[in-house]
């Protein structure tokens, strides 16, 4: 089993923007950010909630981020 840091959404959306992700806009709890090479994903963000691994890896996939990449943005 791979490792996954525990996150918050704005933890996330934090490395995302270190990255080169934009917010694009926000309906609701959902943070929706965009790359200028035109990848893109849906950031949930909840107040004291941290995003599973399951949902942490699919942001990754969307983004083409590696686990390492998100470390050493972190």
């Amino acid at each position: 089993m791979t490792f996954f840091p525990s996150l918050t959404g704005k933890e996330l959306l934090l490395a995302l923007k270190k990255a080169g992700f934009l917010l694009v806009r926000i309906k609701g709890s959902h943070h929706f950010v965009q790359h200028a090479d035109g990848r893109s994903t849906v950031v949930p963000v909840h107040a004291g909630e941290t995003i599973g691994t399951g949902l942490i890896s699919k942001i990754l996939r969307d983004c083409e981020l590696s686990r390492e990449q998100l470390q050493k943005l972190l």
